[in-house]
């Protein structure tokens, strides 16, 4: 399918209700525009190499236009047991977008961070996880405040393999993210954790997909977000068990923090099961910042802004509860201690 032949989405469909395709699109939606790749860098040494991007197989609209846009596709493979790969991707120019593959047949961290100052931003994430492994991924989203970003992810994790998925969005003006899963062998199991810290008008948009397509599976989703200012967060949360796939355990929960009168949350979890043996739950609530907290803190010699700066970073950092790789912790609550020491600043 190509991106000329397709319909544009509609806003009834569920996915671009929040956020229409035009709202995301570079120039005129009937334009394919010309784009710079992303540039991606290691800071040790890592097996990555980069080819002309292949046509996509997918016929969801965002993923065929990112392959359209996308004139190379990045290939990172694991070369070893417990490998640390430390990836820093730079997206410049009025339109930046790349394909990025993980080829993954080890049991490996991977922490990936996004800057830059794009205009608009593009980059689509597949990977396939290879059976008995642990996989630990992050990605710090620091883009520009000024930046259009969309982002796809595919992951499809076979047999008796365990993945723990930790995002952040700190940067862009403008966010839709479609990531989806597909727990495609018995024994499979992903924790999964986003933090989203909104301020000025920043718009993001997480659509979260987790498919249960085999039995004794397990997933788990937690979702914060910290909404200031004028911001708009939606989290819409989609999880799927087959119809054979018994036993299967999966829960996610959305909590939101809003810090001013005018910010806005909205988080739409929902459950398919077709199987009868399974465990499935869910949950959502949005509040502002308990009084009492802040009252403790400032009491204690902090300054509002300082108080409330530290419940919000206890807040988003407590989305990672269940994620148990300490690299990945490190590197979560790093940037965004940085990312709220420097908003205290501005």
């Amino acid at each position: 399918m190509k991106y000329a032949d397709m319909a544009p989405p509609p806003r009834s469909e569920h996915l671009w209700r929040y956020t229409p395709w035009h709202w995301m699109h570079p120039s005129d939606i009937e334009i394919i525009p010309d784009a710079l790749p992303i540039r991606f860098e290691a800071q040790e040494p890592v097996d990555m190499n980069t080819n002309i991007c292949v046509a996509s197989s997918s016929n969801e609209y965002a993923r065929v236009f990112l392959h359209e846009v996308a004139k190379s596709s990045t290939i990172v493979s694991s070369s070893k047991d417990n490998e640390l790969m430390n990836l820093y991707a730079v997206a410049s120019g009025h339109v930046a977008c790349s394909h990025l593959h993980f080829n993954i047949k080890h049991s490996v961290t991977i922490l990936l961070h996004l800057s830059g100052e794009a205009d608009w931003c593009g980059l689509h994430i597949t990977s396939k996880i290879a059976k008995n492994l642990n996989v630990s991924f992050a990605i710090v989203n620091e883009l520009s405040n000024t930046t259009t970003y969309l982002e796809c992810q595919d992951w499809d994790i076979a047999q008796d393999s365990s993945v723990e998925f930790a995002g952040i969005t700190l940067g862009g003006f403008r966010t839709k993210s479609d990531i989806r899963s597909n727990l495609n062998g018995r024994g499979a199991n992903m924790t999964q954790a986003i933090s989203t810290h909104g301020i000025g008008q920043r718009h993001s948009d997480h659509h979260i997909e987790i498919h249960h397509v085999e039995p004794h599976t397990t997933s788990s989703l937690s979702a914060h977000s910290a909404c200031d200012d004028e911001s708009h967060l939606v989290t819409t949360g989609l999880l799927t068990i087959a119809r054979h796939a018994n036993r299967s355990d999966a829960g996610q929960v959305f909590r939101n923090l809003l810090l001013s009168p005018k910010a806005r949350a909205e988080s739409l979890p929902e459950l398919e099961v077709l199987a009868d043996d399974v465990s499935a739950a869910h949950g959502a609530a949005s509040a502002p910042v308990d009084e009492n907290q802040m009252h403790y803190m400032m009491s204690r010699g902090f300054s509002p802004a300082e108080a409330s700066s530290l419940i919000v970073e206890g807040f988003l950092t407590a989305a990672f509860g269940e994620i148990k790789n300490p690299s990945i912790i490190d590197a979560v609550r790093t940037r965004l201690t940085v990312h709220l020491e420097c908003h205290i600043k501005r």
